[in-house]
């Protein structure tokens, strides 16, 4: 397996004939470190891997951690589905909870981004109070961390045009350059 050729975000369906609302079924894979090399150790990736997992019946006592590792069995058969031997190669490993989302990201209930069914879309930039954007997993155009990162330039360019947005671009390249880091 070439990991070099590894494509950064995967969406796994494990069972076809079970509805994707069942919890463990539509695993969400993103690699990264396939962009940004840096975000591991050099020879290594950088993996976040989610599906929906609903928070009732969560607790942190007896068997949480055995539970944590019950659960991310489904994670790891949709990665071997990408990295065949994903289990050998793992280094460090960090499995969280609707429990650890709570805690750690200060989520209700440790959701994950809004839960907006279709046709619904989510909200974008403008929130009706002047001078005032949102941004992040919770709008347009949705969850994870490069659309979070999209809804930052989608409300850059709701507050000035292409050519500013481009000219300000230019400053951060030139920033970085001068920073030694730049296009790789």
């Amino acid at each position: 397996l070439d990991l070099a050729k590894l494509g950064g975000h995967h969406v796994v369906v494990r069972d076809q004939n079970t509805a994707i609302s069942v919890p463990g079924n539509v695993c969400m894979i993103s690699i990264a470190s396939v962009w940004e090399p840096d975000m591991a150790p050099e020879g290594c990736h950088s993996i976040h891997a989610y599906t929906m997992e609903p928070f009732e019946g969560w607790a942190k006592g007896p068997g949480y951690e055995e539970r944590k590792r019950e659960r991310s069995d489904k994670l790891y058969e949709a990665l071997e589905r990408v990295i065949p031997d994903i289990r050998e190669r793992v280094l460090l490993e960090m499995i969280g909870s609707p429990l650890s989302h709570q805690q750690w990201l200060r989520r209700h209930k440790g959701t994950y981004g809004a839960a907006i069914k279709a046709p619904d879309m989510f909200p974008g930039p403008a929130t009706g109070i002047k001078g005032l954007y949102r941004v992040g997993d919770s709008c347009a155009p949705g969850v994870g961390l490069p659309a979070a990162a999209s809804s930052g330039v989608i409300t850059a360019n709701t507050l000035v045009d292409m050519d500013q947005h481009f000219a300000l671009m230019d400053k951060v390249d030139a920033i970085a350059a001068a920073a030694g880091r730049g296009p790789r």
